[in-house]
């Protein structure tokens, strides 16, 4: 296979069904999208299969657990993957939309529209699932997608795609709505990054070396999702039996998500009250602890290194550091952590509101678990990924997040004067 003239060939499609995918009726993109659900399910046995084939690459590759982890599909996981596109086909219509209407002094009336970017390029690694949120996200959103999964999920990808493709050839959509990248030769995300002619936007989901490569050799805008560092602070007024449950949740529900909790703050003062019941329930979830002089003082652990800190595990490992109090730990956070997700737990409503004012992360909470930083979970219906970025989107990336908005005037003859 000759990749350039290969993803040149995807990126031209994909720039000409932009067209159809913008202009479509609500009506058949939610038929698309139910079809595409119904594909899922119908389709089941053979998605189970290919996923069965990457798993075992995977093991043979020593693949680490919690890529193995974000690999594995199931009949919850695909469930959860048809419960999504569902959801997504519910959601209001954005394109189009008219807001903001004003009539200007000259005359002219003044307002902006909703509209798709164009051709989003996604980028990501382990996880099938994300074929499917991305593919179901872009095409409600009016956007022609180019995905390009990793080396370890390409059975499990490919089927899904053939899903995909049956629910858009269902609705009358062209097939190259929606288009995988088949090879697995890295040169192919080389090709997709460089290509602004066909390509509007690039999204890339991964690990450091992926987001470092694409951030540097990107001819084309990206929105991109670094490190998961995750905090859970535990204020020396807060609930004991609130503070217990949320940080065992935020760390425990799920290890190989980028909305797990990394690091657990506690104040001094509260400290000797809450760890040791901590301590034993991470235990029981064989939960490695790495802690700071005081930590060890209180707990058994191992001691935390300075990179450990700044460290997604992604893993049941956990970093626990006892700080003097709220600003000690707001401090830490600025300093290690990495904007995407970090919690309170108190009953002072006052240090609530300094922290969500100071912690400068895409999703700061109060007395919530971690895990709630998710697309799904904030009513999003699915996400592309959680951006840490400020520009154009942050948090978990949704339907607004894969829109812009025009200008657009009505005028009854005016001119300027």
């Amino acid at each position: 296979m000759e990749i350039k003239s290969y993803v040149k060939k995807i990126g031209k499609q994909a720039s000409e069904a932009s067209k159809a995918i913008s202009s479509a009726s609500a009506d058949k993109k939610k038929l698309a999208l139910l079809s595409i659900a119904h594909a899922l399910n119908k389709n089941r046995k053979n998605i189970l299969t290919a996923n069965t084939i990457d798993l075992d690459n995977g093991r043979a590759n020593g693949l680490d657990p919690a890529l193995m982890d974000r690999l594995q599909l199931n009949d919850a996981r695909i469930d959860a993957m048809i419960e999504g596109v569902q959801q997504v086909s519910e959601l209001p219509d954005l394109i189009g939309e008219i807001t903001d209407l004003t009539t200007r002094p000259s005359g002219i009336k003044l307002g902006k529209m909703r509209v798709p970017l164009g051709v989003i390029g996604i980028i990501y690694e382990s996880r099938p699932n994300v074929t499917i949120d991305a593919a179901s996200l872009c095409l409600k959103s009016g956007n022609a997608t180019i995905l390009r999964g990793g080396s370890e999920a390409i059975k499990s990808n490919q089927i899904l795609a053939t899903s995909i493709k049956q629910g858009l050839s269902a609705a009358g959509l062209p097939e190259t709505v929606v288009q995988l990248i088949e090879t697995t030769n890295r040169e192919a995300v080389g090709e997709l990054i460089t290509m602004p002619e066909y390509v509007d936007v690039i999204i890339p989901r991964g690990g450091k070396g992926l987001i470092r490569r694409i951030s540097q050799e990107a001819r084309i805008p990206i929105i991109k999702h670094l490190d998961g560092v995750c905090h859970v602070y535990i204020d020396d007024k807060a609930s004991l039996d609130m503070a217990f449950n949320i940080a065992l949740n935020s760390k425990t529900h799920r290890y190989g998500v980028c909305n797990a909790m990394e690091t657990l703050l506690v104040a001094k003062g509260i400290a000797s009250n809450v760890l040791p019941r901590l301590a034993e329930a991470f235990k029981e979830k064989s939960v490695e602890l790495r802690g700071c002089a005081i930590t060890q003082q209180l707990i058994k652990c191992n001691a935390a290194s300075e990179d450990d800190w700044s460290a997604e595990f992604l893993a049941p490992i956990l970093s626990i550091k006892v700080v003097k109090n709220i600003d000690a730990a707001i401090a830490h956070i600025a300093c290690y952590g990495s904007q995407h997700t970090d919690v309170i737990v108190t009953e002072d409503q006052s240090k609530a509101l300094q922290f969500i004012k100071e912690v400068d992360s895409s999703s700061v909470m109060h007395n919530a678990s971690t895990r709630f930083a998710d697309g799904f979970e904030y009513g999003l219906g699915a996400e592309i990924g959680i951006s840490t970025d400020k520009i154009h989107v942050r948090g978990p990336v949704g339907l607004e997040g894969l829109t812009s908005q025009k200008w657009i005037v009505f005028g009854n003859g005016e001119i300027r004067q």
